[in-house]
């Protein structure tokens, strides 16, 4: 029973394969209306030939490997759990009965290094890939490092939150996900507080601006939106990338807008500006808390959701997936399985809510900056620093885009402006 539904699901992930496949590169989606072509919202107006066909190609394969790597995923923890692995792991646990945390501590580890190891080869590839195209400049060393980091940060805060979950199962079996999502509102916030100042600078060196004449034209713009300007930093991302981006980070006294070096070094100080009013717009209008409050509001919803589907499906094909009962360890994987099917297909939501706020801030920057041209010429620069689509495929910016299409964003300001096409 166990080898024909691992047959079927590698059958039906096989099928889905070859659909994405078939839509991100031969539907022919994602081209330029008639209308847009010879503005400047027309790639072939701002990038070369060769930068055009290096943003298609490239962005093809990222489509298609963010299609099939999330329900790649999926197929491991069901290997996991149909081949007997997940308890496996479990009855390796030291201290029966004893220190459910170093109890759990031992599984985690052993699940994070099979799927470390499991999903290596792919990693490796994006990276490979992004340096093939001149994204990334990132010595293997240095992404070596960080996914090490990766690895002990997300490994010890899942061994907190799964050792509070089980308890909560065992204790709360009815309402365990009510229990679970209330302590999780503070511990959301309290990462959020520290990620600028301690998890952050565990990957790169920040550091308030250093171009003081740049600094006091931001000083300019800060004071007319007033917005406290200690919270602008930069940090030093050339030496991995050459991307361009800026972002806010961080709540409280901890909340900060943060300049790529990258940014600053390859854009003038009208477009850096231009930049700074977009995150100043999310300072503002307070998108990080409205950002929380969705993500929390979210899980409430998985959690309910996750918790209704998981004794079902323990319930009714328990035996193939060797899950004994649901307050057990070995049920782990069942449990990100369904979470990350949960996030996978809620996605086009997040998503829609993001490309909203996006404008907003967009919007706000056109107003305070007034200097259309320099948006315009921003966007042109983000596009080519990262060879985006500038209209991706439906399906790929309903389940990838967080912001507008550069398509959007550069007709919304071009719309009864006159710029002219450089």
């Amino acid at each position: 029973m166990a080898k024909r539904w691992g047959i079927t699901a590698l059958v039906i992930f096989g099928v889905y394969a070859l659909v994405m496949y078939m839509y991100i590169f031969h539907s022919g989606s994602g081209d330029i209306p008639a209308v847009l072509k010879g503005t400047v919202a027309d790639p072939k107006v701002f990038m070369t030939d060769r930068e055009m066909y290096l943003s298609q190609e490239y962005s093809k394969i990222r489509n298609f490997l963010f299609f099939v790597i999330t329900p790649f995923e999926w197929l491991i923890y069901l290997f996991i759990l149909i081949t007997g692995l997940s308890q496996l792991f479990e009855r390796w646990l030291p201290l029966k009965n004893k220190w459910a945390i170093v109890q759990n501590a031992v599984y985690i580890f052993l699940l994070s290094v099979f799927l470390f190891i499991a999903l290596f080869p792919i990693d490796y590839y994006r990276y490979h890939l992004s340096k093939h195209y001149g994204i990334s400049t990132q010595a293997f060393s240095s992404w070596m490092r960080d996914n090490v980091i990766d690895f002990w940060i997300t490994f010890g805060e899942t061994v907190l939150i799964v050792t509070v979950l089980y308890w909560l199962i065992n204790k709360r079996p009815k309402r365990w996900w009510l229990h679970a999502w209330l302590l999780m509102i503070p511990f959301t916030l309290f990462l959020m507080f520290i990620q600028p100042v301690v998890i952050d600078p565990l990957y790169n060196d920040f550091y308030p601006l250093t171009d003081k004449e740049l600094e006091t034209k931001i000083l300019a713009v800060a004071e007319q939106a007033n917005i406290p300007t200690e919270h602008v930093y930069e940090v030093n991302m050339a030496e991995k990338t050459n991307a361009l981006n800026a972002y806010v980070t961080g709540i409280g006294r901890n909340a900060r807008i943060v300049l790529w070096d990258t940014t600053l070094s390859r854009l003038s100080d009208n477009e850096i500006l231009f930049i700074m009013a977009h995150e100043m717009g999310h300072y503002v209008e307070k998108h990080i808390y409205f950002g929380i409050a969705g993500y929390l509001l979210m899980m409430l919803v998985g959690l309910w959701l996750t918790a209704k589907l998981m004794p079902w499906v323990i319930k009714h094909f328990g035996r193939i997936l060797k899950i004994k009962r649901l307050n057990a360890i070995h049920s782990l994987p069942l449990f990100l399985l369904l979470t990350s099917f949960l996030l996978f297909v809620s996605s086009p939501v997040s998503n829609y809510v993001s490309r909203y706020q996006e404008t907003r801030a967009d919007q706000y920057a056109i107003e305070l900056v007034d200097d259309p041209e320099a948006a315009v010429s921003t966007f042109q620069a983000l596009t080519k620093a990262g060879l985006n689509e500038v209209n991706p495929p439906l399906l790929v910016k309903w389940f990838r885009y967080g912001h507008p299409t550069m398509l959007e964003r550069i007709t919304r300001v071009a719309d009864g402006k006159e710029i002219d096409a450089p």
